[in-house]
């Protein structure tokens, strides 16, 4: 291959290996990383036995991300508050034309599901990611992670009935949740609190990730009345030259909210039987520095 087609290539499958690092691991900055260090193997490797760069490039993005997350799990580091994975900018844009598949794709990147996945083991989250986000056989993965198909089958039994038994059951209609996003926007920031109450679910959950370097909850608060009422005393308090625009985060609609054009808090909704189920608030600023190029 010649320097332009390395280069070529690998920036056709990017979104991919994007893809995987990110529900890997979680967060935009480490899975850029382990992209960019598959990208240095690529360029710099012997490519002479390559048949298939698509799979070469998933194989070493797995197997690095799987580092990644090991090393991160090794690291035991503590979190202040409830964690939430960091916002990833999604939009598929004309990459992924089925509608089926992407409902696939977006739910495999909820903040739900990934927060769930956070207590699989490294390589039971990169078989679940490779077979229930891509579809990938059980052969393929199972050469890539040098492991017995058998084996591999095993942990992805073992990695789907964990997330089965815990993943939320909400609707994933994009419409109907922007349309209750956007009138959850109106009844909080006016301050109507029977407005809000009338949109929540009566057992309804707001988790809010701040590492403790925002003002958010440190634990979960859960009913419609502790939800509202929290959500009202926030608006109330206020946020310095506040403005708000809709943005697709994590395969749904969100609510990213500014402070003098900066960003200061993304809202996400899950949406039930007409209701709001759950609100997450991320506030971490660390976790919305990939976001600034939207504002």
């Amino acid at each position: 291959m010649t320097t332009d087609t390395v280069t070529e290539v690998f920036e056709e499958h990017r979104p991919v290996l994007l893809g995987v690092a990110y529900r890997m691991l979680g967060r935009v900055a480490d899975a850029e990383d382990v992209v960019q260090e598959a990208w240095l193997r690529w360029s710099g490797g012997d490519r002479s036995e390559v048949r298939e760069p698509r799979g070469y490039l998933v194989r070493v993005t797995t197997r690095l991300a799987i580092d990644r997350l090991r090393q991160i799990k090794a690291r035991g580091e503590t979190y202040v508050g409830p964690w939430l994975p960091e916002p990833y900018v999604t939009d598929f844009g004309d990459r992924v034309p089925d509608t089926a598949e992407r409902a696939v794709l977006a739910d495999s990147v909820s903040l739900a599901v990934l927060v769930v996945m956070e207590s699989l083991s490294p390589l039971e989250r990169a078989v679940f990611v490779l077979r229930e986000a891509f579809g990938y056989p059980y052969a393929d993965i199972a050469a890539w992670l040098d492991r017995g198909e058998p084996a591999v089958r095993q942990l992805a039994g073992r990695a789907r009935k964990h997330v089965e038994e815990r993943r939320p059951r909400y609707e994933v209609d994009p419409a109907q949740r922007r349309d209750l996003t956007e009138r959850f926007l109106a009844a909080a920031a006016g301050g109507d609190l029977e407005g809000l109450l009338e949109l929540l679910a009566p057992d309804v959950r707001l988790v809010g990730d701040s590492g403790g370097k925002a003002r958010a909850p440190l634990r979960a608060l859960q009913s419609a009345d502790k939800v509202g009422r929290f959500l009202i005393g926030a608006a109330r308090k206020g946020v310095r030259d506040f403005s708000a625009q809709f943005v697709e985060i994590n395969g749904g609609p969100a609510l990213l909210a500014l402070s003098g054009g900066k960003p200061d808090a993304v809202f996400q909704l899950d949406v039930a039987d007409g209701r709001i189920q759950a609100v997450y608030i991320i506030r971490n600023p660390d976790k919305l520095r990939s976001l600034a190029a939207l504002a």
